[in-house]
C-alpha cells in the first residue's frame, strides 16, 4: 500500500476520474469517483454497416492487395473493430479516415455510433502498437466535449483522448492544432466536489475533506420518512438554503435535500475555548433551532427468534387481560402508545406465551431516552396470518451538545465547545450577534481563502436579497472576487473587506481590532459526541487477563497506552501511573516465597481438624517446604499469568523483595 505510482492521476484519467474526490490517508488515489459529466457504457450499438463504411472512407478491407510501401511511402497500419482486425490503411490515410468518421460521429450520420471511440494510434519509437482502434462495447467511460468542426458536442473515450488535442479554456487554443475544446472548466470535479463554493480559491486538501464531509452531514435523508424503517437515519429539523452555492446545487437540485444552515460568524479569538479547531455557539441561536437534528433508530422484534421451539407458533404480541397494565404503560397490543417517551428500564413490548398462559414483558435498555415514532406490523411469511414481526421506529432528539461536529463546506471542521450565553457574546454597531465564533488561526495554516469570499458573499447576499454564484473558475485576476463582493458590501453601507467594529458581551467595551464578520452556510455532521463518549468506573473484565476489555458497546475502558505512560512520567505523576495501570487495571494480591523468591510455589496446606474455630490451614512453599517465609504483594494480574506462561516453557521467574 505504500506505493505511489498507482495513485497517480494519468492523462487518459483527466475528466473521467475527479482529482478532488478521493480520500486523504491509506486509500487515497485508489478509490475514485466519476465526473459529473462522465458518463458508462452500459449496451453494445449496431456495428454490423461499420466495415463497408470504412472501405468507402478508403480502408483496405481484409483478401485484398495490401498497400505497397512504394506507393504511399510509408507502411501500413491495422484496422481494428472492438478487438477484430478490419482492414489495412496507410499512415497518412488513417490521420484522414480518423478525422472523417470522428465528423460523421460528431454530426450523428451515417448510423455512426455517439460512443463510438476512435483511437488513432502514430508510429512512434517506443510508444503503443500503431493503428486505428475502434471501440464500441459497453464498460467504458465516454464524457462530452465540443467538437470544433463541426460545433456539436461529441463523446469521447479515454483511450482516444490521449491522442487528441482538447483545449480547456478557449485562450489555450492554438489555431489548425486544436480540435476540440471542454464544455466547461469544472467539468473534471464529481457531483460533491462541485458542491463546494470557490473550490478554485482553496488549498487542494482541504477540498478533499469537504467531499468527505459533505456526506457526513445531518441533513434531509429523504422526503419518505414515514415509509422507511432505516437501521439508523440522522434529520436535521431546521435546514436552510445557501445563499452562496455554485451552479451544480441548483442543477442536483440540492434544495430538495437542503443539508446545512446560513450562520452568521465573526472571526475572532475571544475566548480560551475556541482554540485550534473548537468553534463557540451562540446559546440563544441554539435556543431558537440552531442545527437542532434527530436520529431515527428502528428495532425489528422477531417472535420467532425470541421462542426457541415451535417458530413462534405459542407467542403472540399483546397483554394478557387480568394482567396489569396499567404500570407498565403499555396498551393492549403489548406496544407503548405513539408518541411515548421512553427511557432506560421502562416498558418496550410484551408478548404472551400461550403455553404457559402468562404476559412477558421486556424492558426499553439503551441509556438514551427515545420517542416511539412508529410502529410497523410486518406480515407473516407462514401464511396463517399470525403477527410474528414488528418494526418499532424510535426517534431521539440530538440538538448540539459540547463535543458536536460542525463543518463549513470548505473542510474547515470543528467542535462545539461552549454553547456561550448572548448577553456575552461579541456584537456589532447595529446590535447584530453571530451564531458562531470562529478563530482566526483556522485561516492561515487552512489557506481556505473561498471561505473568506463566502462570508463576504454571504453578508452581501443577506444585505441585498441575492443568491450569489459560486462556481469555481469564475473569477480571475482581472474580475477579482474580492473587488466583487467589497463593492456590494460598500453600496449597502459596510466596511469594503467585511470588516466591522465590535463591542465586548463581558465588558461593553469596543475592540481595538475591527472584526471580519459575515455568513456562512455551516454544516451539521454526523459525528455527535453522544455515540462516541465512553467511561466506566468497573465493568467487565478479561477472563484471561483479568484487564478490562476494549470496546464501548461491552461497557470497555480506554486503552492508556505507552505514550500516555510517558507523558504521565514526564510529568513525575508516579502514583497516578500507579493508579491507572494498577489499581484501575487488574491489581491482585499474590503470595511469594521470599526465600526461593517463586510466585508459583506457594500452596496452602489443609492440616488435619482440630475442632476448633481456628482454621488450622497454612500457606507452605512447595519447593522449599518452608510456610515462615511466605509474603502477600501486589502485582498486576498479568504479571502473574506471564510467569506461569515462561513456567510451562522451562523459564524460571525469580522476584527478589526488600
Amino acid at each position: 500500500m505504500r506505493t505511489t505510482s498507482v495513485r497517480k492521476l494519468l492523462p487518459e484519467a483527466w475528466g473521467f476520474l475527479c482529482p478532488v474526490h478521493t480520500p486523504d490517508g491509506t486509500p487515497c488515489g485508489l478509490l475514485n469517483h466519476l465526473a459529473a459529466a462522465c458518463r458508462v457504457v452500459t449496451s453494445t450499438p449496431p456495428t454490423v454497416h461499420l466495415p463497408k463504411l470504412l472501405v468507402s472512407l478508403g480502408m483496405t478491407p481484409l483478401g485484398a492487395p495490401t498497400v505497397a510501401v512504394g506507393d504511399t511511402g510509408s507502411s501500413s497500419v491495422s484496422v481494428l473493430l472492438d478487438g477484430r482486425v478490419v482492414g489495412e490503411v496507410s499512415q497518412a490515410q488513417a490521420a484522414e479516415i480518423a478525422i472523417k468518421l470522428r465528423t460523421l460521429k460528431a454530426l450523428g450520420k451515417e448510423k455512426v455510433p455517439s460512443t463510438l471511440e476512435i483511437g488513432l494510434v502514430p508510429v512512434l519509437t517506443g510508444g503503443q502498437y500503431p493503428g486505428l482502434f475502434l471501440m464500441s462495447g459497453p464498460a467504458r467511460m465516454v464524457r462530452p466535449v465540443l467538437n470544433l468542426s463541426t460545433n456539436t458536442t461529441e463523446m469521447i473515450g479515454s483511450f482516444e483522448q490521449v491522442y487528441m488535442d482538447i483545449a480547456v479554456v478557449p485562450e489555450e487554443a492554438i489555431k489548425d492544432a486544436t480540435t476540440h475544446m471542454e464544455l466547461d472548466e469544472k467539468a473534471m470535479l464529481s457531483a460533491i466536489a462541485q458542491l463546494t463554493p470557490y473550490s478554485d480559491f482553496n488549498q487542494s486538501p482541504r477540498n478533499m475533506y469537504q467531499c468527505q464531509m459533505g456526506k457526513q452531514t445531518m441533513g434531509t435523508p429523504a422526503h419518505s420518512l414515514p415509509y422507511r424503517m432505516d437501521h439508523k437515519l440522522y434529520k436535521l429539523q431546521t435546514p436552510q438554503v445557501p445563499m452562496v452555492r455554485p451552479y451544480a446545487h441548483d442543477h442536483l437540485k440540492i434544495d430538495n435535500y437542503p443539508h446545512g444552515t446560513n450562520a452568521v460568524i465573526c472571526v475572532i479569538s475571544y475566548t480560551g475555548y475556541d482554540m485550534e479547531d473548537a468553534m463557540i455557539l451562540n446559546k440563544a441561536s441554539y435556543e431558537r433551532g440552531f442545527a437542532h437534528a434527530s436520529v431515527y433508530k428502528t428495532e425489528l422484534i422477531d417472535l420467532q427468534s425470541i421462542s426457541k421451539d415451535r417458530g413462534g407458533a405459542n407467542l403472540q404480541f399483546g397483554v394478557l387481560p387480568g394482567d396489569n397494565t396499567a404500570k407498565t404503560g403499555l396498551e393492549g397490543n403489548g406496544f407503548p402508545p405513539i408518541g411515548a417517551y421512553l427511557q432506560e428500564g421502562d416498558a418496550f413490548y410484551s408478548y404472551v406465551d400461550l403455553d404457559a398462559g402468562v404476559s412477558k414483558v421486556s424492558y426499553y435498555k439503551s441509556i438514551e431516552p427515545a420517542y416511539l415514532e412508529q410502529i410497523k406490523l410486518l406480515g407473516d411469511e407462514s401464511g396463517e396470518g399470525r403477527l410474528q414481526r414488528v418494526f418499532l421506529k424510535l426517534r431521539v432528539n440530538r440538538n448540539p451538545i459540547i463535543g458536536d461536529k460542525f463543518a463549513s463546506r470548505h473542510g474547515q471542521k470543528g467542535i462545539c465547545s461552549q454553547k456561550w450565553p448572548v448577553e456575552n457574546m461579541p456584537f456589532t454597531e447595529s446590535g447584530m450577534v453571530p451564531d458562531i465564533i470562529f478563530n482566526p488561526h483556522g485561516y492561515p495554516s487552512r489557506m481556505t481563502i473561498g471561505m473568506m469570499i463566502e462570508t463576504m458573499a454571504g453578508k452581501s447576499a443577506a444585505l441585498h436579497g441575492l443568491c450569489h454564484d459560486a462556481t469555481p473558475f469564475t473569477f480571475s485576476e482581472d474580475n477579482s472576487a474580492v473587488d466583487y463582493f467589497g463593492r456590494l458590501l460598500k453600496k449597502a453601507g459596510y466596511n469594503y473587506y467585511g470588516n466591522e467594529r465590535m463591542y465586548s458581551g463581558v465588558t461593553g467595551r469596543e475592540f481595538e481590532a475591527d472584526i471580519f464578520f459575515g455568513v456562512v452556510y455551516y454544516q451539521r455532521l454526523r459525528h455527535m459526541v453522544s455515540d462516541k463518549f465512553q467511561v466506566r468506573t468497573t465493568g467487565p473484565i478479561d477472563i484471561v487477563t483479568h484487564q478490562p476489555v476494549k470496546g464501548r458497546k461491552r461497557a470497555g475502558g480506554i486503552r492508556f497506552g505507552e505514550m500516555e505512560r510517558d507523558s504521565l512520567l514526564a510529568h513525575g505523576s508516579s502514583f497516578l501511573l500507579q493508579d491507572r495501570l494498577l489499581n484501575c487495571s487488574d491489581r491482585s494480591l499474590s503470595r511469594l516465597c521470599k526465600k526461593c523468591g517463586s510466585l508459583l510455589s506457594p500452596m496452602l496446606v489443609r492440616g488435619p481438624s482440630t475442632g476448633t474455630t481456628e482454621s488450622s490451614s497454612r500457606w507452605r512453599c512447595q519447593v522449599c517446604s518452608d510456610g515462615g517465609q511466605i509474603e502477600i504483594i501486589t502485582v498486576p494480574y498479568v504479571f502473574r499469568y506471564l510467569v506461569a506462561e515462561l513456567a510451562a516453557m522451562n523459564i524460571r521467574v525469580e522476584l527478589s523483595t526488600c
